[in-house]
This record gives structure tokens, C-alpha cells and sequence, in this order.
């Protein structure tokens, strides 16, 4: 996942070298965080939350496999 998501983020934003994506595993849960430049949020998050919607909405359509619950955190 974490690979799936900083392809995405980095073919969004203006500062692709400042993006970097951590996962943290509890249990059947997982969690992807995506940290980019300031300068970028808006361009990962998008008009009333669409891009990170979407981003959010392939991410899962990719996990349904694993049988685990994966969330997706967009961090400054």
C-alpha cells in the first residue's frame, strides 16, 4: 500500500521529493500516513476533499484482498 499511495501523491503535487509515506500495522488494521511540503496539501486534499476521497476510495479497492482495514492519513 504504501508504495500505491506515494505514486499517486508524488504525480499530484509540485514537491515530489518532499513526499514521504509511513505505515503502521496494529492487528487486521492498518494505517498509511502521507506527509508532503505545505505548499502541497491542497493539490493531495483537492476541492471539498475529492482527491484524498479518491485516493482513498483506490487504496482500499487494493487492500480487499488482505482482509484488513486500511486507513489513509494525510499529515502536514
Amino acid at each position: 500500500m504504501k508504495e500505491l499511495v506515494e505514486v499517486i501523491a508524488k504525480a499530484l503535487v509540485d514537491k515530489p521529493d518532499e513526499v514521504v509515506v509511513t505505515e503502521e500495522e496494529s492487528g487486521k488494521n492498518l494505517t498509511v500516513k502521507l506527509h508532503v511540503a505545505e505548499s502541497d496539501m491542497g493539490k493531495v486534499i483537492g476541492k471539498q476533499g475529492r482527491i484524498a476521497k479518491a485516493i482513498r476510495s483506490v487504496v482500499k479497492a487494493a487492500s480487499t484482498s488482505d482482509n484488513r482495514r486500511v486507513d489513509v492519513e494525510i499529515v502536514e
